[in-house]
């Protein structure tokens, strides 16, 4: 899908760190932007600032984890802002724990927003993009979900579905113009860690949310499979982890990410 201009763009998350970049990146496309959030305060900013920037944003409050209210979604969408060429499932929450001090209700809400919802709503609008033989679905995952990131299981496990899932989809419709492409954004400068005043590991590259947005622009435009935004020690490690998983796990622990994490658990359960 070389142009973006005039299509309709459902965006979930679209009130988040990235969701608001990739907004501003859709609008200098002359996207049409369907901002899905469940804040309606800040979709009524972003869509302000869509509107500012001389785009067109439609604020669609909506807690994307009740998949069984997603039809009624879908219909208001439909009703607004006519049919759906893109799809960018976006929306995802993160709780950093040691396994077993995950509730039931973390294990859900978490599998719930980051997989299952994103699943649903493209199930529901994927029918309209086969007839019409043109759509394009985007997943944002992360690099936890390549190599499973410690005392972020759950988080890492959903990431880990959103990127088979979208490998397997994609096959599904190598025959049709309907695109499926995943993104992994790997570190960002939006990243809780920030929020709780850590330092990335060493050696691991930070992405601006602005870098996602646009390799967001990049997988729909080329309809690229997947695209990492990790640095290019990281993509060795994940090309080599799958016959070495020991290695991968040392590599972890010396470059700071265990600890990292086990910090940004304590921090986040102490705060909770």
């Amino acid at each position: 899908m070389k142009n973006l201009a005039g299509k309709t763009v459902v965006l979930t998350g679209a009130s988040g760190g990235i969701g608001i970049h990739i907004a501003r990146a859709l609008v200098k496309e002359q996207a049409i932007v369907v901002a899905v959030s469940r804040s309606p305060e800040k979709l009524e900013e972003i869509c302000a600032e869509v509107k500012a920037l001389g785009g067109k944003g439609i604020s669609v409050p909506f807690d994307i984890s009740k998949v069984e209210e997603l039809p009624a979604l879908v219909q208001q969408i439909h009703q607004v802002a006519g049919q759906i060429d893109i799809v960018i499932n976006n929306a995802a929450i993160e709780k950093y724990r040691p396994f077993q001090d995950y509730s039931l209700g973390d294990i859900q809400s978490i599998l719930t927003t980051n997989l299952i919802a994103g699943m649903e709503l493209t199930r529901l609008i994927l029918p309209s993009m086969i007839a019409r033989n043109s759509g394009h679905i985007v997943n944002i995952a992360s690099g936890s979900g390549k190599k499973g990131a410690p005392y972020n299981s759950i988080y890492s496990a959903s990431k880990a579905g959103l990127i088979m899932w979208t490998d397997s989809l994609r096959q599904e419709l190598a025959d049709s113009n309907v695109g499926v492409s995943v993104v992994c954004p790997g570190y960002t400068s939006a990243g809780m860690f920030l929020a709780f005043g850590l330092p990335a590991p060493s050696l691991a590259r930070v992405s601006q949310p602005t870098e996602v947005a646009i390799a967001v622009l990049q997988a729909i435009k080329q309809n690229l499979p997947e695209v990492m935004l990790d640095g290019i020690l990281t993509k060795l490690l994940f090309s080599n982890i799958q016959l070495f998983p020991k290695f991968g796990d040392t590599v972890y622990q010396l470059i700071g990410l265990t600890k990292l994490n086990r910090t940004c658990a304590e921090n986040q359960m102490r705060g909770s």
